[in-house]
């Protein structure tokens, strides 16, 4: 008879947010393979969805400051794609798709405005955590549809964080984030933990993320089509949308405690809970 080994615990650490509400939400152009003009969009139920979203955080006990949004950039909202913060320092952001660029400055303003003195804006097209993900000792980061191959090298020389460059192929994971997202950061003596959507990545990426994570919790399509991969986690709760019960069930038995929450209509706009939170890491 096998013995069921008991799941190991996990213990969450209180995170520092930044959100951005979708007081202008809408969808008014195409620049991801989700975005449809044409199909309705209700702005008062994303800025339930939102809202709740920010209280689950609360409820946890992490920290969330607000971003004030600004008429004419519905996309605010994805606050993930406006900043990388490590040890204080704050990477902005430089978008591709001209409709989001004056976002960068909106957010640039805030972080000044709010006593940061370390920041920096790139000058290569860098679409801040959509692209990067921090595992406590590396910084994996995401090219193929947004974030430049040589923007890589400008985090590393602006955060000091040794970068690893994945390669997406998928259009519909445009962003690293909506394939990828870290569930415990690594310690001195603990590997960080990660899920994935092995779909999303070029062949030769597969085989990195298989050497650096080999206990890597993978996701399966259906978890990847709902922006499963989109979650949001403080080493012990993880939040995902109310769709990927299979990856929920994965992580529970690992010893995650799954919370879910509808966003269901900020996915029209190709965005989940990590494309709404940027996280501070002072």
């Amino acid at each position: 008879m096998t013995e069921t080994l008991p799941s190991p615990v996990r213990v969450p650490t209180p995170r520092h947010y930044v959100m951005c509400p979708p007081r202008f939400f809408t969808v008014d152009y195409a620049i991801n393979p989700w975005m449809d003009p044409e199909r309705p969009v209700d702005t008062d139920r994303a800025m339930a969805q939102w809202t709740a979203l920010r209280d689950l955080y609360l409820s946890l006990g992490h920290t969330v400051d607000v971003v004030e949004p600004q008429p004419g950039l519905p996309d605010m909202v994805f606050a993930a794609n406006s900043a990388t913060v490590l040890d204080g320092r704050v990477l902005g952001a430089r978008f591709r798709a001209r409709q989001r660029a004056a976002e960068a400055e909106h957010f640039r303003r805030w972080f000044v405005e709010n006593g940061y003195r370390d920041v920096t804006m790139p000058r290569r097209i860098n679409e801040a955590e959509g692209d990067f993900a921090w595992t406590g000792s590396l910084l994996l980061a995401g090219t193929g549809f947004r974030t430049d191959r040589e923007a890589h090298a400008e985090a590393q020389e602006t955060l000091g964080a040794a970068v690893v460059s994945l390669r997406l192929v998928d259009p519909r994971y445009y962003h690293l984030d909506t394939a990828l997202f870290v569930l415990t950061e690594a310690t001195e003596t603990v590997p960080a933990s990660v899920v994935y959507y092995p779909d999303a990545f070029s062949a030769g990426s597969r085989r990195v993320l298989e050497r650096l994570f080999p206990g890597a919790v993978l996701a399966e399509e259906a978890d990847a089509a709902c922006f499963g991969c989109n979650g949001v986690s403080d080493g012990r709760n993880v939040v995902l949308p109310v769709e990927a019960t299979g990856l929920a069930e994965r992580l529970a038995a690992e010893g995650y405690v799954p919370h879910f929450v509808d966003i269901s209509e900020l996915r029209k706009a190709g965005g989940g809970p990590k494309c709404c939170t940027m996280e501070i890491r002072k």
